[in-house]
């Protein structure tokens, strides 16, 4: 999340919502936000809805599997990426320059 975070600005220029998404409460996310210096929303899927209807919950330990989604305006996933790979922003900006550029077509 720290890098999506440095990376904010690039996400603004292709006028893009960056947030994360984790199982654990609100307050639990909110001090996790602060300790990690996150300005962009971090929600609580507490009740495990989200990670199950996106098909990244982890039955096993209870828990949503890294990844992130790029969704556009319409609500239609154009990128995904899972697991280690979630964690470097680099193909999610690509994807959403993408989408901006298709967008001004």
């Amino acid at each position: 999340m720290q890098a999506y975070q440095a990376g904010i600005a690039k996400f603004e220029a292709t006028d893009t919502q960056v947030f994360g998404l984790s199982v654990d409460s609100v307050p639990a996310n909110r001090e996790f936000a602060k300790q990690i210096g996150v300005t962009f929303p971090l929600l609580s899927d507490f009740k495990r809805t989200v990670v199950k209807d996106y098909g990244i919950f982890n039955e096993e330990q209870g828990f949503g599997n890294r990844a992130t989604f790029v969704i556009d305006k319409e609500g239609i996933i154009r990128h995904i990426d899972e697991g280690n790979s979630a964690i470097d922003p680099t193909s999610v900006v690509e994807a959403c320059n993408i989408l901006t550029r298709k967008k001004a077509n």
